[in-house]
């Protein structure tokens, strides 16, 4: 085995990691990455534990660490001040004197090349131990921090205030892309909300409840309905991957098949995942603090007070029939109110500020233009027809209303929570007694 002197054991954890050499435990060496140089079996012990000490203080092993894995991935037993004395002798030092730092030219040329990248998220710490371990460049920590602040001064402020760098979204102008979504928290208690966003102007273009948000017929339902109202189809339809888009993944290409530009045809319909269908996604959280929230945890004091079974149809029922124009009536309120709200442009955003209505309809004031492509109103309810499917009244089944008129004939659909709450108290008890 080959060593060197063994005097005067100055570093506390090297005696605890010898005896665990000593003891055997050859299986400790997959514990550090193996950093052996291709050297000649035939090279002279000095040269091999040269390399080695050179490739770990490379790697910006401190000196305890370096002892230690010579120790004990390649049995190099060695003092601190052996050691010491070896890296005096190589050269290695962890300080930069006058005279022994890379090219400064080199430094920055380097960094500019790393900013470009994933490099631009490394503070300076980080991006030193990069110049060193991935490029072997020698340069004081406090140039790279000085680098820096000249080559990447808004890195340097955006990570002072822990931000992270975001994603630019960038649509630009009105009907160029619409978000399409399905809202889910309502639906244990019977409520499937579905909903559509203008990326420019962050309107909300529809916001429907229903007794699904899956069945793609009644989501065309929706698309068709709007394309009516406008007249124009988006230059691009975004959607999760789902059944529920299927009728939209052929209703919008149709609209757009003749068209000339790049994202004409098929390509006119773009698939993508939950998470990066940021306009609709992130306006659900602002639909929750604006009144979702509070009809959640309504229906919840329903279902734990023993009111509401969510297993139960007649339950689930009722309560769409009490309660399914009251919760239509609020998000088309919290729709309205939400377009006409002004938007204020966020800090390091691209967000143009104004009202989602006024960006939506006069486009020229922001100094871009609707790029909305016209739909034939004669070609919209032919689609409708073979396509569409309107929602069931009131959210309840046929049989379920048929009983309801043999139960409470003639009865009005509340328009208030309060009211809503009687009633579907009431049926639950007339149709306990009927039965």
């Amino acid at each position: 085995m080959m060593s060197g002197h063994f005097k005067k054991v100055d570093g506390r954890k090297i005696v605890f990691l010898v005896c665990f050499l000593c003891s055997g435990l050859s299986s400790v060496n997959c514990i550090l990455p193996d950093y052996t140089p291709a050297v000649n079996a035939q090279a002279d012990e000095s040269a091999y534990r040269e390399s080695l000490i050179q490739a770990y203080f490379s790697a910006c092993y401190s000196n305890e660490e370096i002892l230690a894995a010579l120790a004990i991935s390649h049995g190099v037993i060695l003092s601190l001040r052996h050691l010491k004395r070896l890296l005096r002798k190589y050269g290695l030092k962890r300080r930069q004197c006058l005279g022994t730092a890379s090219n400064l030219q080199q430094v920055v040329a380097t960094i500019q090349s790393e900013i470009q990248g994933s490099g631009k998220c490394l503070g300076y710490r980080a991006m030193w131990k990069r110049l060193k371990i991935k490029y072997g460049l020698r340069v004081n920590r406090d140039t790279v921090l000085h680098l820096l602040n000249i080559l990447d001064p808004d890195g340097i402020q955006r990570r002072k205030k822990h931000r992270l760098l975001r994603r630019k979204y960038v649509s630009p102008g009105p009907n160029f892309i619409w978000h399409v979504d399905g809202y889910d928290k309502l639906k244990p208690f019977g409520f499937a909300i579905h909903g559509a966003v203008d990326g420019f102007s962050r309107r909300i273009l529809w916001l429907e409840v229903a007794t699904s948000n899956n069945n793609p017929h009644i989501i065309a339902n929706y698309f068709l309905d709007y394309v009516k109202q406008i007249g124009f189809v988006p230059r691009v339809l975004r959607c999760d991957r789902g059944t529920e888009n299927s009728a939209l993944e052929y209703l919008q290409p149709y609209f757009r098949w003749n068209d000339s530009d790049d994202l004409a045809g098929i390509n006119s319909f773009m698939y993508g995942k939950s998470t990066s269908n940021q306009r609709i996604e992130a306006w659900w959280s602002n639909m929750r603090k604006q009144g979702a929230d509070w009809w959640i945890n309504y229906f919840k004091d329903l279902r734990d007070s023993g009111l509401f079974h969510d297993h139960d149809p007649i339950h689930v029922e009722c309560l769409r029939f009490c309660y399914m124009g009251v919760l239509q009536q609020e998000l088309h309120d919290i729709a309205v109110e939400w377009n006409l709200h002004f938007i204020t442009s966020k800090r390091n955003a691209e967000n143009v500020r104004g009202k989602p209505d006024v960006l939506y309809f006069l486009p020229s004031i922001y100094n871009t233009r609707d790029y909305g492509t016209r739909a034939d109103k004669s070609e919209i309810d032919i689609l409708s027809d073979l396509y569409s499917e309107i929602p069931p009244l009131y959210g309840c089944s046929d049989e379920f209303v048929q009983l309801l008129n043999e139960i409470k004939p003639q009865q009005q659909v509340p328009t208030t929570v309060n009211e809503a709450n009687e009633l579907y108290l009431e049926l639950l008890h007339a149709i306990e007694q009927y039965s």
